[in-house]
């Protein structure tokens, strides 16, 4: 089999059940494709391993995939803080709509700076009035903020951003390099990925999305935080089943300890603007030498290619960029955005990484060679616009209690319950090791290997 490059073909894998969200988009069906390509790939993987003689068969839920594209952690006797800073938001403008994201201080900061009002949403939406939405996007990434104006898919097409993106692939992978895999006799099929080291440089949402999933299959995930990092309501999440550590590479100690994980890794999945981490003295060519026998899959927001590769960015703004927004606002028959009733870029991105690193390790492991994987969120909202509604089903009912996995989860918040798997190869599914965990609860090393 050759590197993944596209979603499953539909009749690859089984779909039970027929409930979907409603949208303009297919986003129930991009859930499923998504799952679908962990799964393939895995089942490739399981073969390649020597844990099974025959590739075994992939089904989804699509209920649960479809759940699992939103939250899949529910506490129990108390709750979660916001996921949303006051301001951040959808504002109408002199000729439109813009989106501000405002969740990180800087990027709060750097809004108000421009729109120099209090930090209110009243104020905020006062000041907007008297923007033209495109003005004000760009002087805000000027000022290192992201925000987004609401574009037709139309425009978005024809803007130069849009034209580099169409033509990019889905994954990206880079010039073949000799590799030699750490040998692994922890694996089963049951949990094949046990033992395998994954390094973790991700922030929300796309990337952890990732690693949870290698996570649910037994890798050990060591994710890297500055020191005082945290995600106020999306940790919660995302941190199934890693070991969260804090490390300041800024300090020569704080580098000295992430070289030497590096060094240890099998996996480097990360999500850093191009650029980024060369700026942090860990361009290509020195990962290559620290940690040569590695896979490695990265993502960023709006593409490798094109004016715009190098602007930072999220699910929601992608969403207003791409057209996905307005196609929504038509499709309600409204006048406001309307964005997905999910973050489905975020979770589509995020499962198709840990496909493209289940098949980079395939590669390696068969061929002792592998590539590296590059996607992007605004790649996949293209990748969702061609996906059509399946000709069955009906509205996607609010979760029940039959949906939750009944043992309880001992987070460091408190107990909660988490949705079952949604995914299946043969008898393999995603469960987990540990339960959610805090930023910075973890020492800076990898696990003793398992008996």
């Amino acid at each position: 089999m050759s590197l993944i490059r596209d979603i499953p073909a539909p009749e690859a894998y089984v779909v039970i059940g027929h409930e979907r969200y409603n949208s303009a988009y297919a986003v129930s069906e991009l859930a499923n494709a998504s799952f679908a390509a962990v799964g393939q790939e895995l089942a490739a993987l399981i073969q390649a391993m020597g844990l099974s003689q025959e590739v075994l068969p992939v089904c989804v839920d699509q209920r649960l995939a479809s759940l699992w594209f939103g939250y899949s952690f529910a506490p129990q006797g108390w709750e979660l803080p916001s996921l949303w800073d006051p301001i951040a938001g959808n504002y109408a403008c002199r000729d439109g709509w813009i989106r501000l994201h405002t969740n990180l201080p800087h990027h709060r900061a750097a809004a108000l700076k421009v729109l120099g009002c209090a930090a209110s949403p009243d104020a905020v939406r006062v000041a907007v009035r008297d923007w033209d939405s495109g003005t004000l996007e760009t002087e805000i990434v000027d000022q290192d903020g992201v925000a987004a104006a609401m574009r037709s898919r139309a425009d978005w097409m024809q803007h130069p951003q849009g034209q580099a993106l169409a033509a990019e692939p889905l994954i990206h992978w880079d010039q073949k390099r000799p590799v030699a895999l750490r040998p692994n006799h922890q694996a089963t099929q049951a949990r094949p990925l046990q033992g395998l080291r994954v390094l973790d440089l991700t922030r929300v949402l796309a990337g952890p999305v990732a690693t949870r999933t290698l996570a649910g299959f037994g890798a050990d995930v060591l994710r890297i935080d500055p020191p005082g990092w945290d995600e106020p309501g999306v940790i919660q999440d995302i941190s199934l089943g890693k070991s969260m550590t804090f490390l300041d590479l800024q300090t020569a100690e704080g580098r000295a300890r992430f070289e030497a994980l590096l060094a240890q890794a099998d996996v480097l999945v990360h999500g850093y603007r191009p650029g980024a981490l060369d700026g942090l003295g860990y361009d290509l060519a020195t990962r290559d030498r620290l940690a040569p026998n590695r896979v490695e899959v990265t993502l960023n927001a709006y593409g490798w290619t094109g004016p715009w590769s190098g602007r930072r960015g999220f699910d929601s703004l992608v969403q207003m960029s791409a057209g996905i927004a307005d196609t929504g606002r038509i499709w309600a028959k409204t006048d406001k955005p309307t964005p997905l009733p999910v973050q489905a870029l975020d979770h589509a991105t995020g499962y198709l990484m840990a496909a493209a690193v289940l098949s980079a390790l395939r590669q390696a492991l068969t061929t002792g060679e592998t590539q590296n994987a590059s996607l992007s969120l605004a790649r996949t909202a293209n990748l969702l616009a061609e996906i059509s509604h399946s000709e069955s089903g009906y509205p996607l009912q609010e979760k029940l209690p039959q949906d939750y996995d009944r043992r309880r989860e001992n987070s460091d918040w408190g107990p909660a319950l988490r949705l079952k798997s949604a995914l299946s190869i043969g008898s393999t599914y995603m469960h987990w090791n540990a339960p959610a965990r805090a930023c910075g609860t973890s020492e800076a090393y990898w696990p003793r290997p398992r008996n």
